[in-house]
């Protein structure tokens, strides 16, 4: 177990560490390397095609169809047939279905490469007391390692001393400024990773200054390594799409058991040969199962990733495109996600009248560069430039002659500049520490002594401005003498610039949005509580009745604490990578459907864990991406929402496919098991009920899954996790539905037999029979489109459907026409006037569906009391 190094002394750090300031031999650092190992991740173990591709039949629906396939196969010998058409087609779905799964399951393999890619290829260490440059991966524990500006830190190391040095954290803990570090800190044990700041963690880059540390942690025992664990460890979970699915699919089996059993009961007690019976009851049990529904939902999601990507959602794995639409919570980072992760100034104050001067000044005291108007620099300091430009000074006509640079223990920094009337001091820094060294100020009306009054004043603007979590930088001036050197006192004070990582334009509408539509947006970063209040305020994730909290209220929770604080809470601030995947586990042991958004390495874990993580795609790092299910490749969040909409929508389609799929069996079954009570023999055939479930089901089922979301989608409330595919009364209109099915097929059957027929046969009427079923079928698809009236939906509006209905009209007549296709149907070929009454029949099951919409609609309205609103503006 690693010590708290950043609770202790530089030098009981280095006697712990058994090391000194001028660092291990060669000797010793070989044998350290040999003990502790290479300076690198644990790479895990991968899966090996095979493994990962079987993986894909554990789906029990899956299992199913196989099931299915082995049973139909069986049958055939049985009956000595040599045609495998159903057992080859089920195997052909599956094994497709297989195939795409494969290569889509590679998320942690993936973000684990990037992880390994943030490594610093190099680092600078003391061995024999002379500074060397190693690979990074032969680092040890004990090394003293030389870092400066732009160096990215090669391990997790305690700073022995340090000059004006600075890191960008922010992948690795969501801070969005540089962190100032000093290594004559010493902190209280209990300290974040963020709070850290005599301490610098591997895979972070170095900003500004220089600094000498000693490193106490390599490979899997660094920050970035424990997220690296946590990624591998993390297994994904079921998506509430494959769990629906799987109830479905379980009650099918279920359903295809008792189908079984009552056909061979009944069979039996007619007197039918055990043989005859058993094949028929196992005849419809296969019937029973849609063959087509694993390749439909995979189409149709197929599909739905098509329409992310156009709205700049980039999805990873398939399941994922409506798991979102099922999200209850979105647990979001602040910084790069809500905030543009670019300082900003955002107020001026100006104790004289002139804000740009404030501005020009306070950029003539930062070391910035600016090419073709972009300026690059530290944070605070490239806001300051920019602002300035903005404003329309020009802080590049003075001339530089001296620096004092920033340090830490100061909080100042001081130039010298040449002007035409001399040279100037210009020095920035904390107004805590700047203007009590102020001895005049700026006023409207020239310098003035900087008495009580005006000091009052200053400090008064001060907080303000840091009541609004804002970073406030102090400028003052003095004119120099010939000769006069730089000191920082007796300064004029100028005024305050105040800034911050501003959120992004659209975040307010979009948490506004997922408000309206049931979801509750959390806002967890690793910044200061303060600030990230203010941005939670600002945007309106908080409100008067949640709380926040920080990692220190975290650490002391308990689990069942924690899952009851995640229901009022809505800002966690400075947490760990642990803390995130605590609180979105915490939201999930509640039932929640939670989505997490984020684009630092810290937010990886989170990301995994969560039922659906979002990764930003232009500042997002790779890692976060690599663990992401879906990428946002314009870095907004306010695409989130069309990516939920979407996946609503897709949802409710999976739904309408899933139910038209299933009435359709039930009226296959439902026609069969009436006929065979009735005794009226082969009704349907074999080759005719595939035909149905693979070709006149499967193509208008399809084309229900491109239908538009409706126009409520995002007004409703998430659907509950609880919720099964067949709630609100689902599985009694299948029943219904196939009922109809049946009912217009027998009458179908008897009109054919009683008109057409010659005494004694039934072709004319098993031939009516199976038209009637299937375009019946066809026919109610445009029913299911909505629970609107198909009139007002659009007869027309989705083109697929009109293709799929065209096609497998045109097909189903002519397999009812066409001499040589009957022959395989084994139907006869129908003429006008019985394709105009199988027509007629075949309008029962459409004409009931839209006339119970009606009805519906009618009893919603004479429940639905009169309000007040109702009868304003009447005229």
């Amino acid at each position: 177990m690693l010590m708290n190094y950043h609770a202790l002394t530089v030098q009981r750090v280095l006697s712990s560490l058994e090391t000194c300031a001028e660092g291990l031999t060669a000797f010793q650092a070989a044998r350290r390397l040999e003990r502790d190992g290479k300076n690198e991740l644990e790479r895990a173990k991968k899966k090996n095609l095979l493994l990962r591709f079987l993986a894909q039949f554990s789906d029990f629906t899956v299992i199913i169809l196989l099931v299915a396939a082995v049973v139909s196969y069986a049958v055939s010998r049985m009956n000595g047939e040599s045609e495998l058409g159903d057992t080859a087609i089920i195997l052909a779905i599956v094994t497709l279905n297989a195939v795409i799964g494969t290569f889509q399951e590679s998320r942690a393999q993936h973000a684990l490469e990037a992880l390994e890619k943030l490594s610093a290829p190099t680092a600078r260490v003391i061995r024999d007391g002379k500074a060397v440059s190693i690979k990074a991966s032969e680092v040890v524990p004990g090394d003293i390692i030389e870092l400066s500006a732009g160096d990215m830190i090669p391990a997790d190391a305690r700073l022995i001393s340090s000059s004006g040095f600075k890191t960008d954290e922010s992948a690795l803990t969501g801070e969005s400024l540089p962190c100032e570090k000093d290594a004559k800190a010493v902190l209280s044990e209990v300290s974040q990773s963020a709070d850290m700041r005599n301490c610098v963690f591997s895979s972070s880059l170095a900003v500004s200054g220089r600094a000498r540390a000693v490193v106490y942690a390599t490979g899997g025992n660094t920050q970035v390594g424990k997220i690296a664990s946590l990624l591998a460890e993390e297994d994904n979970e079921e998506t509430p799409l494959q769990k629906r699915l799987s109830k479905v699919g379980k009650a099918l089996a279920f359903g295809a058991l008792l189908i079984c059993a009552g056909i061979f009961a009944l069979g039996v007690a007619r007197g039918t040969p055990l043989n005859e019976s058993f094949m028929l009851a196992v005849s419809l049990a296969v019937a029973a199962i849609p063959e087509g529904l694993p390749a439909i939902v995979t189409i149709v999601l197929s599909g739905g990733v098509g329409k992310m990507a156009k709205s700049n959602a980039i999805i990873r794995r398939l399941p994922a495109v409506e798991t979102l639409g099922c999200a209850t919570v979105i647990c979001t980072d602040k910084t790069g996600t809500l905030t543009r992760n670019k300082m900003t100034v955002e107020k001026t104050y100006a104790a004289g009248s002139d804000e740009g001067r404030v501005l020009e000044l306070g950029a003539v005291c930062c070391n910035c560069t600016v090419k073709s108007g972009r300026v690059s620099g530290e944070p605070t300091e490239a806001a300051i430039v920019s602002a300035a430009i903005k404003a329309g000074a020009q802080p590049g006509k003075y001339i530089r002659e001296g620096e004092l640079p920033f340090e830490s223990s100061r909080k100042l920094m001081s130039v010298c500049v040449r002007t035409p009337d001399g040279n100037l001091q210009i020095t920035k820094g904390a107004p805590d520490v700047l203007i009590p060294l102020c001895s005049r100020t700026e006023s409207p009306y020239g310098v003035r002594e900087f008495d009580a009054v005006r000091k009052n004043a200053a400090y008064g603007e001060n907080d303000a401005f840091a009541s609004q979590a804002l970073r406030v930088i102090a400028v003052a001036y003095k004119p120099l003498g010939s000769g006069e050197k730089m000191s920082e006192k007796n300064l004029i004070f100028c005024g305050l610039t105040a800034m911050c990582d501003p959120p992004r334009k659209e975040a307010a509408n979009a948490v506004a949005v997922c408000k309206q539509a049931g979801i509750i947006p959390v806002m967890i970063t690793g910044d200061h509580l303060s600030t990230a209040q203010a941005v939670a305020a600002r945007l309106g994730i908080s409100e008067k009745s949640s709380t926040a909290l920080d990692g220190h209220q975290l650490d002391a929770m308990s689990e069942p604490q924690l899952r009851e604080a995640v229901k009022s809470c809505r800002v966690f601030a400075r947490v760990s990578p642990e803390h995130k995947m605590r609180i979105v586990k915490a939201f999930k042991d509640n039932g929640e459907i939670a989505a997490m958004t984020g684009d630092g390495v810290n937010d990886a874990p989170a990301l995994k864990a969560a039922d659906i993580g979002c990764a930003m795609g232009k500042s997002g790092t790779q890692v976060a991406k690599g663990a992401a299910d879906m990428i946002l490749t314009d870095d907004n969040f306010a695409t989130i929402l069309k990516a939920v909409e979407i996946g609503r929508g897709l949802y409710d389609n999976i739904k309408k496919s899933v139910r038209f799929l299933i009435s359709c069996n039930l009226g296959e079954i439902f026609t069969i098991f009436a006929a065979t009570l009735a005794g009226i023999p082969a009704v349907l055939l074999p080759v005719q009920l595939l035909w149905l479930n693979l070709v006149t089901d499967s193509l208008p089922a399809m084309a229900l899954g491109s239908e538009r979301p409706d126009r409520d989608v995002m007004k409703r409330k998430p659907l509950s996790p609880s919720q099964g595919m067949f709630a609100n009364g689902l599985f009694v209109d299948m029943l219904l539905e196939g009922g109809l099915f049946a009912l217009a097929a027998l009458i179908a059957y008897r009109v054919g037999g009683s008109f057409f027929d010659i005494p004694g046969q039934s072709l004319y009427a098993r031939t009516m029979a199976f038209c009637v079923l299937s375009v019946s079928e066809l026919i109610y698809a445009f029913s299911v489109r909505s629970d609107e009236f198909i009139i007002k939906a659009g007869i027309f509006s989705n083109k697929k459907m009109t293709a799929a209905f065209a096609v497998c009209c045109a097909l189903q007549v002519s397999a009812v026409t066409v001499e040589p296709l009957c022959a395989v149907f084994k139907t006869v070929s129908l003429s006008l006037p019985q394709l105009g009454v199988c027509t007629a029949i075949a309008f029962i099951p459409f004409a009931a569906a839209e006339s119970a919409k009606g009805l519906s609609a009618l009893s919603l309205k004479i429940k639905r009391k009169p309000r007040s609103s109702d009868f304003v503006n009447c005229g």
